[in-house]
This record gives C-alpha cells, structure tokens and sequence, in this order.
C-alpha cells in the first residue's frame, strides 16, 4: 500500500465525519437503498458473494457531489437486505488511474477477492487514456494491486472501460464497453488462461451487426452471462434517439438475448430492449449467487441528468442503488423481480380486499407514509383511466383500453409534470417499493419496472387511488424498516 493511497484513505474518511451530521439531517436519505455516506455515488461494482458474504462495490466521490477521480466504496451483507459500511476498497493513487478507479467487477479464484477495473488518466489537454487493472485481496476489505493487466488494443478510442470478467470452459473472459474509431458503441471481449495474460477476440457482434451500427457512440457498462439457456448481454449505451415511448432518458440500459461463440466472442441476438421504464437507471451489475440466482443492481441515476438539481446536494450527498433483483428469461424477455430477503424488512401489515372504486378518488385507511411496501392486484376494470397517486407528487396511470402505463411525476429540475410510459397487454399486479424518495415499480410479476427518484414534501404522505369507472382490487400494504 503505497503512501498516496493510505492519505487519499484518509482525506476521504475526513469528508465523511465532516459532514455526516449535515448529511443525516436530510430528510431525503433513504431507508433500505444503499447510499454513499457523503458526496456522489454512481455505478455498482464488483457485485458478488464471496464465502456466503455479498459485496457490493460503488463509484464513489467522497469530496463532492459531482464527479471526478472516483474511489471505490464497499458494503458487505449477509441477506442482501441489512448492508454494512466496509474500508474504502479503492483510492486513485496509482499513475494508471490518477484520474479515477472507474467502474469494474469482482471474481473469486484461489481462495482471493480479485478486483477489475478501469484506470482513468487525462492529460493537461483533457486526453483520455485507460488501462483495465487487476487488484487482489485475501479477506475481502484490505486489497493490493497488482498493476495493469490490459492495455487498449487497436480499433478503439481511448473510451474503453468497466471490465466485467467471469470464467467460462476452464478460460478466463472480461467484456469491456468501448468506441471504436467511427464513433460506434461497441463491446469488445477478452479471453485469458491465468487472469493477467489477456488475448482480445474482438467484437461481442451477431446477426445485427449491420444494424447497430448506428446504435450510439458509446457503449458503458456491459455484463455477459448465461440465464435460463440463453446467453444476455446487458450494455448502456449512450447516443440513442427516442423512439416514441423508448430510449427518453439520456443515455439507457438494456440487453440482448442470444448465442456466444466463445472461440471468437461472436453473438447472434435478437432486438436490443429497455431494463427500465423510469426516470433513473444506469450502469446495472449482476451477480451469480451461491442459490444460483442471477441477481442485479443498478444505479438509481442516469449521468449528465442535471444532478446539481437534486435537493439533495445541499445536504452533501447524491444518488443511490435500485434493489436487488433476480432475473428470469421468459421467451426472450427478462423478467426482474426484488429479491425475496427483502420482506425480512416488513412490519405493520394492512390488507384491503374487494375494494371497489367508482368514478372517484379514494384513500384506505393506514395506507400511508413514505417508506412502504405495496402490492395491488386488479381483478377487474371497468374504465379509461386507472390511477395511484404517491405523497402527491408521482403518479402511476393505466389506460386500459390502449394498454399504456405511465409515471407521472415533478421535475426536481423545474417541478413540471414529466412521464415515462410502456405498453402492456394487459395488467393484473403491481408490487411497488416507496422509499422517502425513490419508487421502483415491479409490473405485471416483473415484466416492466419503473426506477424514479422523487422528491415529494416531507409533511404529506398519501396514496390515493382513483379511476373514471369502476375498479375491484386487492391491496396490501406493509411498513418498512430500515437497512
């Protein structure tokens, strides 16, 4: 450990303990989402259980809430659920990634904790240079690094970083997000016997090659794996136009189902498709679980979002990570549903049964409060509009008769009404998290989720339910603890 990362260390618990008394007067700290202890969080990293203990990694900029030369800040848990603070694993002090330990991932081998990431290094000019780096540990908290294990082959930019690494037939493989020189997103893919020797393949490329070429100019983030006898490559990608109801963010994530040739990384796949119908999410990370459960987290953000707008940036923090979530394949499709642990977190439960509703605005009794578990399921609908306010400040809306659902929510840019919308066949259950100021919205048992921000008046706490027609339902509710 060198003299550089010890002070870095330092100054970055110092930030902490500065401002912790600020940060946790803000009444918009969450209750059961992972969030940095003081300045900006992004991209989860290094997701993986290791010896029955989950490790979630995360950029992190202790200084600030805005971004530049990240560290990597660490949670442990044994349930996914209660998560503890960890040492900082990671601090740029290294001439490879002065400017930033930028996004990667974790992998066990020879009873170690092997971390692989990206160094980020610029120039006085701003020219970007990036190195993929290995770092090891023994305990899983105290790690040293081993150096640059791949350096930047030929073909792409200098935009070429968050290794996703995994064993595959007895080899070694990392996918890495990249540009090429006409300034088109691209995965590339590695093949490696001993983890430090790494052999570049080329392009993680099928059938749609041809059309993808114009598919963004930058691919970030990409994680390969197998589910349900298919292979998935999920990837963000930045510089896609909107497209009626998809792609309305800044930049998106998403995936692709089909068949790797691991001799030449080659994919034939089918149609790219949206993780996420909300407002904020980017940059997700799965991990195999030792239940054998394909598990992923996102970050509940999305970069270049006017992030100083966030309120609560004058309470020296930002942003924060979805739930866990394990995915399914269905015909193609993944499915995403919050991880079963999650219920350890109930308490005061309400059940309403057979509410009817008629061309009216209703609240139940002791469906309430800012941090809650809620689970509808429609047995009949009999209207054009369907409707669940949250806190007065988010709402979700179904037309049945188009098969639309939209979030409504304030812009905490300039409190303007901004929405997002899918389309269902039809929609029979909603299982909806509400933190202080996060919703994430599971559909139809995981077929569409919605991931937003939202930043209501603490003092209001309602959830109304309403509709232009006749509606049976079921609800249950359930308080939630903390973390």
């Amino acid at each position: 450990m060198s003299t550089r990362d010890e002070q870095l260390r330092k100054d970055a618990q110092e930030a902490v303990e500065k401002h912790k008394e600020l940060v946790q007067k803000d009444p918009y700290r969450l209750n059961y989402h992972i969030m940095p202890p003081v300045g900006l969080l992004n991209d989860p990293n290094g997701f993986i259980q290791w010896k029955g203990i989950y490790h979630m990694f995360y950029q992190w900029m202790p200084f600030h809430t805005g971004h530049g030369a990240k560290f990597w800040g660490h949670y442990t848990s044994n349930d996914l659920v209660h998560w503890q603070e960890e040492r900082t694993a990671l601090t740029p002090s290294e001439w490879y990634e002065k400017n930033g330990c930028y996004s990667g991932s974790a992998i066990a081998h020879n009873d170690q904790l092997y971390l692989f990431y990206t160094g980020n290094v610029k120039d006085e000019k701003g020219e970007r240079e990036s190195y993929q780096v290995m770092a090891t540990s023994k305990d899983g908290i105290h790690f040293e690094k081993q150096g640059v294990v791949v350096q930047l082959p030929e073909g792409y930019t200098a935009h070429f970083r968050d290794p996703k690494v995994w064993q595959q037939n007895g080899k070694w493989y990392m996918v890495v997000g990249t540009q090429n020189h006409q300034q088109q997103g691209r995965v590339a893919i590695l093949q490696s016997d001993n983890l430090t020797d790494w052999k570049h393949l080329g392009d993680v490329t099928g059938a749609h090659t041809k059309q993808l070429d114009a598919f963004g100019y930058m691919w970030e983030c990409p994680d390969l794996f197998h589910l349900d006898g298919k292979e998935v490559l999920v990837v963000s990608p930045q510089g896609l136009q909107k497209e009626g109801d998809k792609y309305e963010n800044v930049y998106q994530s998403g995936y692709f189902v089909g068949d790797v040739d691991y001799s030449t990384g080659e994919m034939q796949h089918g149609a790219f498709h949206e993780l996420d119908q909300g407002f904020e999410f980017y940059a997700p990370q799965t991990t195999e679980d030792e239940h054998g459960r394909r598990i992923l987290v996102g970050w509940m953000g999305v970069p270049d979002q006017n992030e100083e707008a966030h309120p609560t940036v004058q309470y020296k923090w930002i942003h924060t990570l979805t739930l866990p979530r394990v995915l399914t394949l269905k015909e193609e499709k993944l499915y995403q549903n919050p991880v079963e642990e999650l219920s350890s977190l109930r308490g005061k439960e309400t059940i309403h049964q057979q509410v009817r509703i008629q061309t009216q605005e209703i609240s139940l009794q002791d469906v309430e409060g800012d941090s809650m578990e809620l689970y509808v399921q429609l047995h009949s609908v009999e209207a054009d509009v369907v409707e669940i306010q949250f806190r007065n400040h988010a709402r979700l809306i179904y037309r049945p008769s188009t098969g639309k659902l939209t979030l409504e929510r304030k812009s905490f840019v300039d409190y303007q009404t901004e929405s997002r919308s899918c389309t269902l066949q039809n929609l029979s259950t909603l299982r909806i998290f509400m933190d202080t100021s996060s919703l994430e919205i599971f559909v139809n048992n995981g077929e569409e989720v919605f991931t937003s921000r939202m930043y209501p008046y603490e003092e209001n706490n309602s959830v109304i339910f309403g509709t232009n027609g006749t509606v049976l339902m079921d609800v249950h509710k359930w308080d939630m603890g903390k973390m």
